[in-house]
């Protein structure tokens, strides 16, 4: 492992822990003036929420993984130079509906505190999760976005967040995100497969009772959430980067290519179905899938595509394109950190 590069008098080194259903991601990164640099960037699926929305707990292999995820970043976050007063360590959807928390809590604690401070992973609600991925997709996509109603979707294992918000520039001319209405909703890929997609593939039946489920979360959203009010939408998480890389045809994931590409809908929905539709195997060989998603991703799939052609209708037929974002509620954390908003 290469030295960590020296920093500057005006950074500061951050490392952000998204911990959710499906997956645990680390970045460490550099702040300046409000821009985030990365150090590092890591993912592992470690499926945190298996059988929750079912025992409603934790079970002890799900944590095991999790643990060793950690301790793995822990490492990186040390190697790296971060301080521990540094580390902010989020945790959502899965870990929100669980009875075995504390044993979740304890153990990230003791992997990632020092002795002179103390690192509790926070369980934060829906709504500040929502905000999180607003500011963390904003920050790079801000220029294309000004002045416009952005509707950021946040699809993960175990919910899904709706914020609606605005890019506009300050006094000084900077852009800044101001993130509105947000909402988070008990839907996600993990949750939906174990809830609804058993067979492989899954079967018309399957896909119809998941399918009208998304709608009446949709309903709930848009009873708290002006979806109408929406001029551009902007997905974040892995289901939407897959389906991303599968419509534009990728042979291997490719951030860079994926990061602000545009869809049109009907793309999207192209590329989903395809993926729903797929027998796991055929998943399995397809050169832009993580493992860790195979089983999950006919879920998220119909997910995306379902709220996409939601957002098309309320609006009028105005919304016809999505933008994928690479940035997320982990770069919302990081920032927070470098802002002292924590």
């Amino acid at each position: 492992m290469s030295e960590a590069p020296a920093q500057t008098s005006e950074s500061r080194r951050v490392a952000a822990i998204d911990c959710g259903t499906n997956s645990i991601r680390l970045l460490v990164a550099d702040v300046v003036d409000g821009v985030l640099t990365d150090v590092v960037r890591e993912m592992t699926v470690v499926r945190l929420g298996e059988g929750v929305d079912r025992t409603g707990e934790f079970s002890a292999a799900a944590l095991q993984r999790t643990f060793a995820a950690v301790d793995r970043y822990g490492q990186l976050i040390r190697e790296h130079g971060v301080a521990a007063r540094d580390i902010r360590f989020v945790a959502t959807s899965a870990s929100r509906d669980v009875q075995n928390r504390d044993e979740f809590v304890a153990g990230v604690s003791a992997r990632l505190s020092s002795e002179d401070h103390q690192v509790v992973p926070e369980v934060i609600p829906g709504g500040e999760e929502a905000e999180l991925s607003f500011a963390g997709a904003a920050a790079t996509l801000a220029a294309e976005l000004e002045d416009r109603r952005v509707l950021v979707v946040d699809l993960g294992g175990g919910s899904t967040e709706f914020v609606l918000g605005t890019i506009t520039r300050d006094d000084s001319g900077r852009l800044t995100a101001q993130a509105g209405p947000a909402l988070s909703t008990d839907m996600g890929c993990v949750r939906f497969t174990e809830r609804h997609l058993h067979s492989d593939p899954p079967s018309d039946q399957e896909i119809s009772a998941a399918r009208a489920e998304i709608q009446e979360f949709l309903q709930q959203v848009g009873r708290e959430v002006p979806l109408e009010q929406t001029e551009a939408v902007v997905g974040v998480a892995g289901t939407v980067t897959t389906v991303t890389a599968h419509a534009l045809g990728l042979e291997s994931f490719c951030p860079s290519r994926i990061d602000s590409a545009e869809l049109s809908i009907d793309d999207v929905r192209d590329a989903s179905l395809s993926l729903l539709h797929a027998a796991r195997d055929e998943r399995a060989q397809l050169g832009f899938m993580h493992p860790g998603r195979v089983d999950v991703i006919g879920s998220g799939a119909l997910i995306w595509m379902t709220v996409l052609e939601h957002i098309n209708q309320v609006t009028n037929g105005y919304v016809t394109v999505a933008v994928a974002s690479e940035h997320d509620i982990l770069d919302g954390i990081a920032l927070s950190v470098g802002k002292g908003e924590r």
